[in-house]
């Protein structure tokens, strides 16, 4: 399960270096307002540690690229933070 989510991953990245705006759909992790709050409450409920906030950093950094129109990058950070609630 760790290579198929680490294989995600790269795809992710992969994706994201070569066309940003595929990005932002990869994965099942779009950056729509439902995908952010199914993420958010995710991590909301990881306990307390070095991932949970980096996690947080991650939507914070998402919300603030849709907010500004990059919804790749908004889906590469909604993606890392969606990662981080699934390895918990």
């Amino acid at each position: 399960m760790i290579k198929t989510l680490i294989g995600a991953a790269t795809m992710v990245a992969v994706a994201y270096a070569v066309a940003p705006a595929q990005a932002a759909h990869m994965g099942g992790t779009g950056c729509s307002g439902a995908n952010m709050t199914k993420t958010e409450t995710a991590v909301e409920a990881m306990a307390d540690n070095d991932v949970k906030f980096g996690a947080e950093k991650e939507i914070s950094l998402a919300q603030d690229a849709m907010l500004n129109g990059k919804m790749g990058a908004c889906g590469m950070h909604l993606g890392k933070a969606a990662h981080a609630a699934m390895a918990k």
